[in-house]
């Protein structure tokens, strides 16, 4: 779990935390209800995707389901949102650390033993999670199918002036920069959906069920679904990766971060560029840093 703001989407983000609700929740209030579904708007996208090889009667069953609707609300975020609105000083406050503190004394020995197996920080470890889902408590609202389906309908012209159509005048973006970021992002989230679906289909998980936050993270740690295959981790040994699984979260942050660079030891330079390949943003990746720096030294 927990980043897209302006340039927070790059990465991999975010239900992070009481400032991003916050803003996002006044933002939502100047946008469409959600399920505000222009006829047909997943029917090329359906196609797409039975072409790729996924089975025809699972896809057409998956988009039969209630719960699956253009999500105009959170895909509308990214087209809106910007990271000036978030305060991350909240993070680093007495109350703030003594909860990661709390935190490291429940999951004390699934962190030792992943800070041993991967020599990451137990103290950055328990920051990110902190930052990305407030230590597991907010792990989004969005349905994740949602989400990625309707960004990668925006493909299509339809879906794409639908959306457009819907964002509040005063709050969206340029129409030449909204063309350009919906084809980009429509791109984005097609490939983050196929894996959404390899992911679940083979771990016999409903799809359609998982929620996370408004850029289709999800899990305490705020994996999008193509970090899962390659980047999760087993924390707790039971064969299975789960995202929702403290053990599973923790390992899996690790494993993150020392596929990038992350080595023991390192100095804060090093630490900070690789903390940034987490979630692209540079306040994101300072106050990762602040909040090991108060748990280090609260507990020596």
């Amino acid at each position: 779990m927990l980043a897209r703001a302006k340039r927070m989407i790059q990465s991999i983000t975010p239900g992070i935390g009481r400032a991003l609700l916050t803003s996002i929740g006044i933002l939502l209030l100047a946008l469409p209800v959600t399920g505000d579904t222009p006829p047909e708007s997943f029917k090329k996208l359906k196609n797409r995707l039975t072409a790729d090889g996924f089975n025809r009667d699972e896809i057409l069953a998956l988009y039969r389901q209630s719960e699956v609707r253009f999500d105009s609300r959170s895909v509308g975020l990214f087209f809106i949102h910007s990271e000036s609105k978030l305060n991350y000083g909240q993070f680093a406050t007495p109350k703030s650390i003594s909860k990661a503190q709390k935190y490291q004394q429940t999951h004390i020995e699934p962190l030792a033993r992943t800070e041993a197996e991967f020599g990451v920080d137990k103290d950055v470890i328990t920051a990110i999670i902190l930052v990305e889902t407030r230590l597991g408590e907010r792990l989004g609202k969005s349905l994740v199918f949602n989400t990625l389906s309707t960004m990668a309908a925006l493909s299509d012209d339809t879906a794409r002036k639908h959306l457009w159509s819907l964002l509040p005048e005063e709050r969206r973006l340029p129409k030449e920069k909204y063309e350009k970021k919906a084809d980009r992002k429509s791109g984005w989230a097609y490939n983050e959906l196929k894996a959404l679906l390899n992911y679940t289909l083979n771990a016999g998980i409903d799809p359609t069920a998982i929620r996370g936050s408004y850029a289709g993270a999800m899990g305490i740690c705020q994996f999008m679904p193509s970090n899962i295959s390659r980047l999760a981790a087993d924390g707790n040994g039971d064969g299975r990766v789960d995202l929702f699984n403290h053990e599973d979260a923790i390992a899996s942050v690790a494993k993150y971060l020392r596929h990038h660079g992350w080595k023991s030891g390192q100095g804060y330079e090093k630490a900070y560029k690789v903390i940034r390949r987490y979630n692209n943003s540079r306040p994101y990746a300072e106050t990762i840093l602040t909040i090991a720096k108060l748990l280090k030294n609260s507990a020596e």
